[in-house]
Protein backbone atom coordinates (compact mmCIF):
# COMPACT_ATOMS: atom_id res chain seq x y z
CA UNK A 1 0.00 0.00 0.00
CA UNK A 2 1.26 3.42 -0.95
CA UNK A 3 1.69 5.60 2.33
CA UNK A 4 3.09 9.09 2.13
CA UNK A 5 5.31 11.59 5.17
CA UNK A 6 3.94 14.60 5.18
CA UNK A 7 7.31 15.80 6.77
CA UNK A 8 9.07 14.53 4.09
CA UNK A 9 6.74 15.84 1.47
CA UNK A 10 7.22 19.36 3.07
CA UNK A 11 10.94 19.66 3.23
CA UNK A 12 10.89 18.82 -0.30
CA UNK A 13 8.71 21.83 -1.40
CA UNK A 14 10.43 23.81 1.06
CA UNK A 15 13.42 23.28 -0.84
CA UNK A 16 11.82 23.37 -4.84
CA UNK A 17 10.77 26.94 -3.73
CA UNK A 18 13.92 27.92 -2.33
CA UNK A 19 15.63 26.59 -5.46
CA UNK A 20 13.33 28.42 -7.05
CA UNK A 21 13.57 31.94 -5.22
CA UNK A 22 17.43 31.44 -5.65
CA UNK A 23 17.43 30.77 -9.56
CA UNK A 24 14.86 34.13 -10.11
CA UNK A 25 17.61 35.71 -7.89
CA UNK A 26 20.02 34.68 -10.30
CA UNK A 27 17.87 35.81 -13.44
CA UNK A 28 17.21 39.31 -11.58
CA UNK A 29 20.88 39.66 -10.96
CA UNK A 30 21.99 39.63 -14.64
CA UNK A 31 18.90 41.92 -15.36
CA UNK A 32 20.59 44.75 -12.69
CA UNK A 33 24.13 43.95 -13.45
CA UNK A 34 24.82 43.26 -9.78
CA UNK A 35 26.32 39.98 -8.54
CA UNK A 36 24.39 37.35 -7.25
CA UNK A 37 24.69 35.68 -3.64
CA UNK A 38 23.09 33.30 -1.20
CA UNK A 39 23.59 34.44 1.83
CA UNK A 40 23.10 30.90 3.37
CA UNK A 41 26.14 30.37 2.60
CA UNK A 42 27.89 33.28 4.47
CA UNK A 43 28.36 34.41 8.24
CA UNK A 44 26.68 38.02 9.08
CA UNK A 45 29.04 40.23 10.68
CA UNK A 46 27.00 42.37 12.96
CA UNK A 47 29.26 45.42 12.67
CA UNK A 48 28.31 45.54 9.43
CA UNK A 49 24.41 45.09 10.17
CA UNK A 50 24.70 47.66 12.57
CA UNK A 51 25.77 50.60 10.39
CA UNK A 52 21.84 50.47 8.95
CA UNK A 53 19.27 51.09 11.49
CA UNK A 54 16.75 48.13 11.05
CA UNK A 55 13.74 50.72 10.45
CA UNK A 56 15.82 52.20 7.52
CA UNK A 57 16.95 48.16 6.25
CA UNK A 58 13.67 47.49 6.31
CA UNK A 59 12.09 50.59 4.49
CA UNK A 60 14.80 49.72 1.73
CA UNK A 61 15.05 46.27 1.47
CA UNK A 62 18.82 45.61 2.05
CA UNK A 63 21.13 44.36 4.87
CA UNK A 64 24.67 45.02 5.24
CA UNK A 65 26.61 41.11 5.83
CA UNK A 66 30.01 42.34 5.29
CA UNK A 67 32.71 44.85 6.72
CA UNK A 68 36.46 45.32 6.30
CA UNK A 69 37.87 48.04 6.88
CA UNK A 70 36.00 50.62 5.05
CA UNK A 71 34.57 47.94 2.66
CA UNK A 72 30.89 47.49 3.44
CA UNK A 73 29.02 44.19 1.74
CA UNK A 74 25.38 44.67 1.00
CA UNK A 75 22.70 42.67 -0.53
CA UNK A 76 19.47 43.74 -1.89
CA UNK A 77 16.23 42.30 -3.84
CA UNK A 78 15.42 45.71 -5.38
CA UNK A 79 17.94 48.10 -6.55
CA UNK A 80 15.47 50.32 -8.17
CA UNK A 81 14.12 51.45 -4.21
CA UNK A 82 14.11 54.69 -3.88
CA UNK A 83 15.13 54.46 -0.04
CA UNK A 84 17.55 52.38 -0.84
CA UNK A 85 19.36 55.22 -2.87
CA UNK A 86 19.04 57.18 0.19
CA UNK A 87 20.74 54.75 2.57
CA UNK A 88 23.55 54.48 -0.09
CA UNK A 89 24.18 57.65 -0.18
CA UNK A 90 24.21 58.21 3.20
CA UNK A 91 26.87 55.25 3.63
CA UNK A 92 29.16 56.66 1.20
CA UNK A 93 28.73 60.22 2.80
CA UNK A 94 30.73 58.11 5.67
CA UNK A 95 33.61 56.90 3.37
CA UNK A 96 32.32 53.61 3.27
CA UNK A 97 33.50 51.82 -0.19
CA UNK A 98 30.18 49.47 -1.07
CA UNK A 99 29.85 46.59 -2.78
CA UNK A 100 25.80 45.99 -3.71
CA UNK A 101 24.86 42.27 -3.59
CA UNK A 102 21.53 41.00 -5.58
CA UNK A 103 19.77 38.25 -3.54
CA UNK A 104 16.60 36.29 -2.65
CA UNK A 105 14.07 37.35 -0.09
CA UNK A 106 15.20 34.57 1.97
CA UNK A 107 19.22 35.83 2.21
CA UNK A 108 17.77 39.15 2.93
CA UNK A 109 15.64 37.56 5.76
CA UNK A 110 18.27 35.83 7.14
CA UNK A 111 20.30 38.73 7.64
CA UNK A 112 17.69 40.54 9.31
CA UNK A 113 16.64 37.70 11.67
CA UNK A 114 20.84 39.23 13.08
CA UNK A 115 19.02 42.50 14.19
CA UNK A 116 17.81 40.86 17.66
CA UNK A 117 21.80 41.17 18.83
CA UNK A 118 21.48 44.82 18.28
CA UNK A 119 19.47 46.84 20.31
CA UNK A 120 20.21 50.22 17.95
CA UNK A 121 16.98 50.58 16.34
CA UNK A 122 13.53 48.30 16.47
CA UNK A 123 10.95 48.60 14.38
CA UNK A 124 7.43 48.16 16.21
CA UNK A 125 3.85 48.82 14.66
CA UNK A 126 2.25 50.10 11.59
CA UNK A 127 5.11 52.55 10.61
CA UNK A 128 5.60 53.46 14.12
CA UNK A 129 9.69 53.30 14.62
CA UNK A 130 11.79 53.35 17.54
CA UNK A 131 14.65 55.14 17.01
CA UNK A 132 18.36 54.78 18.88
CA UNK A 133 16.38 54.91 22.52
CA UNK A 134 19.72 54.39 24.07
CA UNK A 135 21.35 56.92 22.29
CA UNK A 136 18.18 59.21 23.09
CA UNK A 137 18.46 58.29 26.68
CA UNK A 138 21.97 59.09 27.23
CA UNK A 139 21.75 62.59 25.13
CA UNK A 140 19.11 63.67 27.83
CA UNK A 141 21.50 63.06 30.55
CA UNK A 142 23.87 65.32 29.10
CA UNK A 143 21.25 68.36 27.98
CA UNK A 144 20.68 70.69 30.75
CA UNK A 145 19.69 73.96 28.43
CA UNK A 146 20.28 75.28 25.05
CA UNK A 147 23.65 75.63 25.60
CA UNK A 148 23.97 72.18 25.99
CA UNK A 149 21.97 71.57 22.67
CA UNK A 150 24.46 74.16 20.79
CA UNK A 151 27.31 72.26 21.88
CA UNK A 152 26.24 68.74 21.22
CA UNK A 153 25.49 70.10 17.67
CA UNK A 154 28.49 71.60 17.27
CA UNK A 155 30.10 67.84 18.00
CA UNK A 156 28.04 66.36 15.57
CA UNK A 157 29.19 68.73 12.73
CA UNK A 158 32.40 68.01 13.23
CA UNK A 159 32.39 64.72 13.50
CA UNK A 160 30.35 64.86 10.44
CA UNK A 161 33.39 66.46 8.68
CA UNK A 162 35.97 63.93 10.30
CA UNK A 163 33.86 60.60 9.50
CA UNK A 164 30.87 61.51 7.59
CA UNK A 165 27.07 61.07 7.92
CA UNK A 166 24.88 62.27 11.00
CA UNK A 167 24.55 59.18 12.95
CA UNK A 168 23.88 61.33 16.07
CA UNK A 169 22.27 64.28 15.11
CA UNK A 170 18.52 63.47 14.81
CA UNK A 171 19.41 61.99 18.40
CA UNK A 172 20.63 65.15 19.97
CA UNK A 173 17.69 67.46 18.77
CA UNK A 174 15.15 64.69 19.71
CA UNK A 175 16.33 64.75 23.27
CA UNK A 176 16.81 68.26 23.24
CA UNK A 177 13.04 69.18 22.56
CA UNK A 178 12.30 66.10 25.00
CA UNK A 179 14.38 67.65 27.61
CA UNK A 180 13.34 71.46 27.47
CA UNK A 181 9.60 70.09 27.16
CA UNK A 182 9.17 71.59 23.57
CA UNK A 183 5.95 70.68 22.18
CA UNK A 184 7.42 71.40 18.19
CA UNK A 185 10.78 71.19 16.39
CA UNK A 186 10.72 73.11 13.74
CA UNK A 187 14.01 73.00 11.18
CA UNK A 188 13.73 75.60 8.38
CA UNK A 189 16.53 75.87 5.44
CA UNK A 190 17.30 79.27 4.88
CA UNK A 191 19.46 80.94 2.23
CA UNK A 192 22.85 80.35 4.17
CA UNK A 193 22.39 77.74 6.73
CA UNK A 194 19.31 75.81 9.03
CA UNK A 195 17.58 77.01 11.51
CA UNK A 196 16.53 75.03 14.39
CA UNK A 197 13.54 76.18 16.76
CA UNK A 198 11.93 74.52 19.42
CA UNK A 199 8.40 75.77 20.59
CA UNK A 200 8.75 76.54 24.17
CA UNK A 201 5.44 77.19 26.27
CA UNK A 202 3.56 78.00 22.80
CA UNK A 203 6.72 80.45 21.68
CA UNK A 204 9.04 79.64 19.16
CA UNK A 205 12.78 80.15 20.10
CA UNK A 206 15.89 80.37 18.13
CA UNK A 207 18.32 77.23 19.16
CA UNK A 208 21.05 76.77 16.41
CA UNK A 209 22.06 76.96 13.19
CA UNK A 210 23.67 74.58 11.12
CA UNK A 211 25.13 74.00 7.40
CA UNK A 212 22.82 72.67 4.65
CA UNK A 213 25.13 69.51 4.01
CA UNK A 214 23.89 68.08 7.37
CA UNK A 215 20.53 69.05 6.63
CA UNK A 216 20.08 67.15 3.53
CA UNK A 217 21.50 63.81 5.39
CA UNK A 218 19.26 64.50 8.52
CA UNK A 219 15.79 65.32 5.67
CA UNK A 220 16.41 61.89 4.67
CA UNK A 221 16.92 59.73 7.60
CA UNK A 222 13.35 61.74 8.81
CA UNK A 223 11.35 60.69 6.31
CA UNK A 224 12.84 56.58 6.43
CA UNK A 225 12.03 56.55 10.14
CA UNK A 226 8.40 58.30 9.36
CA UNK A 227 7.59 56.36 6.83
CA UNK A 228 7.65 58.60 3.96
CA UNK A 229 8.22 59.23 0.39
CA UNK A 230 12.15 60.32 -0.33
CA UNK A 231 11.78 61.23 -4.25
CA UNK A 232 8.38 63.45 -3.17
CA UNK A 233 9.82 66.97 -2.85
CA UNK A 234 7.50 69.12 -4.24
CA UNK A 235 4.53 68.47 -2.13
CA UNK A 236 3.62 67.97 1.47
CA UNK A 237 3.87 64.51 3.62
CA UNK A 238 2.76 63.97 7.20
CA UNK A 239 4.16 60.79 9.02
CA UNK A 240 5.10 59.27 12.50
CA UNK A 241 7.43 57.29 14.87
CA UNK A 242 8.22 56.91 18.11
CA UNK A 243 10.40 56.88 21.17
CA UNK A 244 10.59 55.10 24.24
CA UNK A 245 12.36 56.54 27.04
CA UNK A 246 12.29 55.31 30.32
CA UNK A 247 8.88 53.64 30.08
CA UNK A 248 7.35 56.11 28.38
CA UNK A 249 6.17 56.09 24.65
CA UNK A 250 6.66 59.42 22.95
CA UNK A 251 5.24 59.73 20.03
CA UNK A 252 6.21 62.39 17.07
CA UNK A 253 4.35 63.68 14.19
CA UNK A 254 6.14 64.31 11.35
CA UNK A 255 5.52 67.23 8.57
CA UNK A 256 7.37 67.65 5.61
CA UNK A 257 6.55 71.22 3.79
CA UNK A 258 8.54 72.54 0.51
CA UNK A 259 9.82 75.90 1.33
CA UNK A 260 12.14 78.30 -1.07
CA UNK A 261 15.02 76.65 0.33
CA UNK A 262 14.08 73.28 0.53
CA UNK A 263 11.68 71.16 2.83
CA UNK A 264 11.27 71.94 6.19
CA UNK A 265 10.40 70.22 8.49
CA UNK A 266 7.87 69.90 12.11
CA UNK A 267 8.28 67.30 14.31
CA UNK A 268 5.98 67.43 16.98
CA UNK A 269 6.24 65.73 20.07
CA UNK A 270 3.69 64.15 21.87
CA UNK A 271 4.42 63.19 25.46
CA UNK A 272 2.23 61.56 27.70
CA UNK A 273 3.15 63.29 30.56
CA UNK A 274 2.76 66.67 29.51
CA UNK A 275 -1.15 66.12 28.60
CA UNK A 276 -1.23 64.23 32.68
CA UNK A 277 -3.22 67.51 33.81
CA UNK A 278 -6.14 66.87 35.84
CA UNK A 279 -9.19 68.87 36.31
CA UNK A 280 -7.90 70.30 39.28
CA UNK A 281 -4.85 71.51 38.15
CA UNK A 282 -6.41 73.45 35.21
CA UNK A 283 -6.10 76.63 36.84
CA UNK A 284 -9.71 77.19 36.50
CA UNK A 285 -11.13 79.91 38.84
CA UNK A 286 -13.22 78.23 42.30
CA UNK A 287 -16.85 79.55 40.83
CA UNK A 288 -16.12 78.33 37.21
CA UNK A 289 -14.86 75.39 38.34
CA UNK A 290 -18.21 74.76 40.55
CA UNK A 291 -20.27 74.93 37.43
CA UNK A 292 -17.95 73.06 34.98
CA UNK A 293 -18.37 69.97 37.87
CA UNK A 294 -21.90 69.91 37.57
CA UNK A 295 -22.25 70.27 33.88
CA UNK A 296 -19.49 67.54 32.82
CA UNK A 297 -21.32 64.82 35.47
CA UNK A 298 -24.79 65.57 33.79
CA UNK A 299 -26.19 62.42 32.17
CA UNK A 300 -26.48 64.81 29.04
CA UNK A 301 -26.18 67.99 26.94
CA UNK A 302 -23.36 69.51 25.08
CA UNK A 303 -20.01 70.95 26.78
CA UNK A 304 -18.34 72.94 23.97
CA UNK A 305 -14.50 73.96 24.06
CA UNK A 306 -13.45 77.28 22.01
CA UNK A 307 -10.62 78.48 20.98
CA UNK A 308 -7.65 78.44 18.46
CA UNK A 309 -5.25 75.85 17.73
CA UNK A 310 -3.12 75.29 20.45
CA UNK A 311 -5.21 76.56 23.14
CA UNK A 312 -4.96 73.87 24.96
CA UNK A 313 -8.60 72.37 23.73
CA UNK A 314 -7.20 68.99 23.45
CA UNK A 315 -5.54 68.75 27.47
CA UNK A 316 -8.99 70.29 28.74
CA UNK A 317 -11.62 68.04 27.28
CA UNK A 318 -8.78 64.83 28.09
CA UNK A 319 -8.91 66.12 31.80
CA UNK A 320 -12.63 66.20 32.05
CA UNK A 321 -12.77 62.41 30.48
CA UNK A 322 -10.48 61.72 32.91
CA UNK A 323 -12.74 62.93 35.69
CA UNK A 324 -15.96 61.08 34.98
CA UNK A 325 -15.15 58.26 32.88
CA UNK A 326 -15.64 54.95 34.89
CA UNK A 327 -16.47 51.66 34.94
CA UNK A 328 -20.32 52.22 35.11
CA UNK A 329 -20.15 54.52 31.74
CA UNK A 330 -18.85 53.99 28.21
CA UNK A 331 -16.75 57.08 26.59
CA UNK A 332 -16.65 57.01 22.68
CA UNK A 333 -13.96 59.30 21.21
CA UNK A 334 -13.99 60.56 17.77
CA UNK A 335 -10.59 62.19 17.25
CA UNK A 336 -8.27 63.84 14.82
CA UNK A 337 -5.58 62.49 15.29
CA UNK A 338 -5.39 60.52 18.89
CA UNK A 339 -2.50 62.17 20.03
CA UNK A 340 -2.57 60.40 23.63
CA UNK A 341 -4.40 57.43 24.89
CA UNK A 342 -6.73 57.40 27.82
CA UNK A 343 -7.44 54.42 29.88
CA UNK A 344 -10.69 52.78 29.78
CA UNK A 345 -11.88 54.82 26.63
CA UNK A 346 -12.84 53.87 23.57
CA UNK A 347 -11.30 56.07 21.33
CA UNK A 348 -11.13 56.33 17.34
CA UNK A 349 -9.28 58.65 14.98
CA UNK A 350 -10.70 59.79 11.37
CA UNK A 351 -9.45 58.24 8.41
CA UNK A 352 -10.97 60.43 5.36
CA UNK A 353 -8.90 57.78 3.11
CA UNK A 354 -11.83 55.09 3.99
CA UNK A 355 -14.76 57.85 4.64
CA UNK A 356 -14.96 57.21 8.68
CA UNK A 357 -15.04 61.10 9.37
CA UNK A 358 -16.01 63.08 12.53
CA UNK A 359 -20.02 62.68 10.91
CA UNK A 360 -19.95 58.86 10.18
CA UNK A 361 -17.72 58.47 13.29
CA UNK A 362 -20.47 60.29 15.59
CA UNK A 363 -22.96 58.13 13.59
CA UNK A 364 -21.18 54.86 14.23
CA UNK A 365 -20.48 55.69 17.83
CA UNK A 366 -24.36 56.73 18.56
CA UNK A 367 -25.08 52.79 17.29
CA UNK A 368 -22.63 51.31 20.56
CA UNK A 369 -24.91 52.92 23.27
CA UNK A 370 -22.67 55.22 24.52
CA UNK A 371 -23.36 57.40 27.74
CA UNK A 372 -20.10 59.87 26.80
CA UNK A 373 -19.44 60.66 23.24
CA UNK A 374 -16.14 63.27 22.61
CA UNK A 375 -15.90 64.62 19.35
CA UNK A 376 -12.36 66.31 18.47
CA UNK A 377 -14.38 69.16 16.46
CA UNK A 378 -17.46 70.37 14.59
CA UNK A 379 -16.77 71.68 11.35
CA UNK A 380 -19.80 71.26 9.30
CA UNK A 381 -23.84 71.56 9.90
CA UNK A 382 -24.63 67.67 9.50
CA UNK A 383 -21.88 66.61 12.23
CA UNK A 384 -22.80 69.97 14.42
CA UNK A 385 -27.06 68.72 13.85
CA UNK A 386 -26.49 65.05 14.73
CA UNK A 387 -24.25 66.49 17.92
CA UNK A 388 -27.02 68.59 19.47
CA UNK A 389 -29.47 65.75 18.38
CA UNK A 390 -27.19 63.28 20.31
CA UNK A 391 -27.20 65.69 23.43
CA UNK A 392 -31.50 65.57 23.13
CA UNK A 393 -31.44 61.94 23.45
CA UNK A 394 -29.62 60.78 26.58
CA UNK A 395 -25.96 61.16 25.76
CA UNK A 396 -23.52 63.49 27.14
CA UNK A 397 -21.49 65.21 24.20
CA UNK A 398 -17.70 67.17 24.72
CA UNK A 399 -16.49 69.21 21.58
CA UNK A 400 -14.34 72.06 19.85
CA UNK A 401 -15.79 75.07 17.89
CA UNK A 402 -13.52 77.88 16.68
CA UNK A 403 -14.87 81.11 17.95
CA UNK A 404 -13.15 83.59 19.64
CA UNK A 405 -15.28 83.64 22.74
CA UNK A 406 -17.97 81.23 24.82
CA UNK A 407 -20.26 83.50 23.13
CA UNK A 408 -19.59 83.22 19.71
CA UNK A 409 -20.45 79.28 20.11
CA UNK A 410 -24.14 79.88 19.93
CA UNK A 411 -24.27 82.34 16.48
CA UNK A 412 -21.29 79.63 15.10
CA UNK A 413 -24.27 76.67 15.48
CA UNK A 414 -26.92 78.63 14.59
CA UNK A 415 -24.59 79.37 11.32
CA UNK A 416 -23.86 75.44 10.81
CA UNK A 417 -27.62 75.40 10.60
CA UNK A 418 -29.01 74.65 14.05
CA UNK A 419 -32.33 74.91 14.77
CA UNK A 420 -32.38 78.15 17.78
CA UNK A 421 -35.76 76.44 19.14
CA UNK A 422 -33.81 73.45 20.41
CA UNK A 423 -30.24 75.22 21.10
CA UNK A 424 -31.33 76.29 24.53
CA UNK A 425 -32.45 72.45 25.52
CA UNK A 426 -28.90 70.48 23.82
CA UNK A 427 -26.08 73.19 24.43
CA UNK A 428 -25.81 73.22 28.81
CA UNK A 429 -22.06 75.24 28.50
CA UNK A 430 -19.85 77.00 26.53
CA UNK A 431 -15.80 77.43 27.04
CA UNK A 432 -13.63 79.35 25.63
CA UNK A 433 -10.15 79.67 26.86
CA UNK A 434 -6.05 80.54 25.95
CA UNK A 435 -2.99 79.73 27.19
CA UNK A 436 -0.79 81.88 29.24
CA UNK A 437 3.07 81.70 30.18
CA UNK A 438 3.64 81.21 34.04
CA UNK A 439 6.67 83.51 35.32
CA UNK A 440 9.47 81.51 36.00
CA UNK A 441 9.00 82.12 39.55
CA UNK A 442 13.17 81.61 39.90
CA UNK A 443 13.69 85.07 38.03
CA UNK A 444 10.14 87.01 38.13
CA UNK A 445 11.19 90.79 38.57
CA UNK A 446 8.60 92.86 40.72
CA UNK A 447 8.12 96.67 38.97
CA UNK A 448 5.75 99.27 39.37
CA UNK A 449 3.10 99.53 36.53
CA UNK A 450 3.04 102.47 33.48
CA UNK A 451 0.63 104.65 34.25
CA UNK A 452 -1.77 103.18 31.48
CA UNK A 453 -1.01 99.65 32.74
CA UNK A 454 -2.48 100.88 36.04
CA UNK A 455 -5.44 102.31 34.42
CA UNK A 456 -5.98 98.90 32.48
CA UNK A 457 -5.46 97.31 35.67
CA UNK A 458 -8.00 99.00 37.97
CA UNK A 459 -10.65 98.97 35.54
CA UNK A 460 -10.58 95.41 34.85
CA UNK A 461 -10.29 95.59 38.89
CA UNK A 462 -13.20 97.30 39.20
CA UNK A 463 -15.43 95.42 36.39
CA UNK A 464 -14.62 92.19 38.26
CA UNK A 465 -15.96 93.23 41.64
CA UNK A 466 -18.96 94.47 40.15
CA UNK A 467 -19.62 90.95 38.55
CA UNK A 468 -18.69 89.42 41.68
CA UNK A 469 -18.39 91.27 44.69
CA UNK A 470 -17.76 88.36 46.91
CA UNK A 471 -13.98 88.07 45.08
CA UNK A 472 -10.88 89.81 47.30
CA UNK A 473 -8.66 91.43 44.37
CA UNK A 474 -5.76 93.24 46.01
CA UNK A 475 -5.06 96.72 45.10
CA UNK A 476 -2.59 97.16 42.50
CA UNK A 477 1.15 98.43 43.79
CA UNK A 478 3.36 96.40 41.81
CA UNK A 479 3.08 93.80 38.69
CA UNK A 480 5.38 91.03 37.86
CA UNK A 481 7.93 91.08 35.01
CA UNK A 482 9.71 88.12 33.22
CA UNK A 483 13.48 88.62 33.85
CA UNK A 484 14.90 89.71 30.73
CA UNK A 485 17.67 87.09 30.59
CA UNK A 486 15.95 84.64 32.18
CA UNK A 487 17.98 81.89 33.56
CA UNK A 488 18.96 78.42 33.54
CA UNK A 489 15.93 77.21 35.20
CA UNK A 490 13.22 78.78 32.41
CA UNK A 491 15.70 78.29 29.77
CA UNK A 492 16.42 81.85 29.35
CA UNK A 493 12.68 82.89 28.75
CA UNK A 494 12.00 84.55 31.68
CA UNK A 495 8.62 82.06 31.27
CA UNK A 496 8.31 77.95 32.85
CA UNK A 497 4.78 76.27 31.93
CA UNK A 498 1.87 77.39 30.88
CA UNK A 499 -1.44 77.65 32.75
CA UNK A 500 -5.22 78.37 30.85
CA UNK A 501 -7.58 81.40 31.20
CA UNK A 502 -11.35 80.78 31.27
CA UNK A 503 -14.32 82.07 30.60
CA UNK A 504 -17.81 80.51 30.07
CA UNK A 505 -21.29 81.04 28.91
CA UNK A 506 -24.22 78.80 30.44
CA UNK A 507 -27.23 77.59 28.70
CA UNK A 508 -29.66 79.65 31.24
CA UNK A 509 -32.96 81.63 30.79
CA UNK A 510 -31.81 84.64 30.26
CA UNK A 511 -29.31 83.12 27.46
CA UNK A 512 -32.32 81.27 26.18
CA UNK A 513 -34.65 84.02 25.80
CA UNK A 514 -32.15 86.10 24.06
CA UNK A 515 -32.10 83.30 21.14
CA UNK A 516 -35.52 83.84 20.09
CA UNK A 517 -33.96 87.28 18.70
CA UNK A 518 -31.65 88.56 16.24
CA UNK A 519 -28.95 87.58 18.68
CA UNK A 520 -25.20 89.00 18.74
CA UNK A 521 -22.29 88.50 20.83
CA UNK A 522 -22.50 91.69 23.19
CA UNK A 523 -26.22 90.98 24.02
CA UNK A 524 -25.32 87.12 25.17
CA UNK A 525 -22.76 88.80 27.62
CA UNK A 526 -24.46 90.94 29.01
CA UNK A 527 -26.95 88.72 29.77
CA UNK A 528 -24.76 86.23 31.10
CA UNK A 529 -23.37 88.65 33.63
CA UNK A 530 -25.58 88.08 36.24
CA UNK A 531 -24.07 84.40 36.30
CA UNK A 532 -21.09 86.18 38.06
CA UNK A 533 -18.49 83.80 35.62
CA UNK A 534 -15.90 86.31 34.90
CA UNK A 535 -14.32 86.40 31.39
CA UNK A 536 -10.70 85.84 29.89
CA UNK A 537 -9.29 88.71 30.27
CA UNK A 538 -10.77 89.24 34.11
CA UNK A 539 -9.33 85.98 34.68
CA UNK A 540 -5.87 86.93 33.12
CA UNK A 541 -5.82 90.14 35.22
CA UNK A 542 -6.02 88.09 38.68
CA UNK A 543 -3.47 85.84 37.12
CA UNK A 544 -1.10 89.14 36.55
CA UNK A 545 -2.06 90.44 40.25
CA UNK A 546 -0.78 87.26 41.47
CA UNK A 547 2.56 87.09 40.08
CA UNK A 548 1.28 84.23 38.11
CA UNK A 549 2.02 85.58 34.21
CA UNK A 550 2.91 89.09 33.05
CA UNK A 551 0.56 91.94 31.84
CA UNK A 552 2.46 91.23 28.45
CA UNK A 553 1.84 87.29 28.22
CA UNK A 554 -2.26 88.60 28.79
CA UNK A 555 -2.06 91.45 26.08
CA UNK A 556 -0.32 88.26 23.68
CA UNK A 557 -3.75 86.12 23.72
CA UNK A 558 -6.54 88.29 24.63
CA UNK A 559 -7.93 91.30 23.16
CA UNK A 560 -6.77 93.71 26.40
CA UNK A 561 -8.39 97.31 24.77
CA UNK A 562 -12.31 95.87 24.23
CA UNK A 563 -15.10 96.73 25.91
CA UNK A 564 -15.36 96.47 29.79
CA UNK A 565 -18.45 95.16 30.31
Amino acid sequence: MLQFNDAIEEKKLDELRYQEAEELARVLSTKYQLPYIDLSKFAINTDALRLIPEAEAHAANVAAFKLIGKNLFLVTVSPKNEKLKAVLEDLRNKNYVLNLYLGSEASLARAWERYVEISKSTRTHAGVIDIANDDIARITEEVKDVKDINRLIAKEEQTSKEEGGISGLLEVILAGGIVTGASDIHIEPQEEAVRLRYRLDGVLQDVSLFPHHLFHQLLSRVKLISNLKLNIQKSAQDGRFSINLKDTEIEIRTSILPGAYGESIVLRILNPETIAATFETLGVEPHLYQIIAEEIRKPNGMVLLTGPTGSGKTTTLYAFLRKISTTENKTITIEDPIEYHLKGVNQTQVNRAKDYTFLTGLRSALRQDPDVIMIGEIRDSETAKTAIHAALTGHLVFSTLHTNNAAGAIPRLIDLGVNPKILDAALTLSIAQRLVRKLCQNCRQEIAPTPEEKKLLEEVRASILRRRPDLEVPVVENIWRAATAGCDQCHHTGYRGREGIFEALKMDSSVAKILTTNLNERDLKIATLPQGILDMRQDGVIKVIKGITTLDELGRVVDLTEEIL
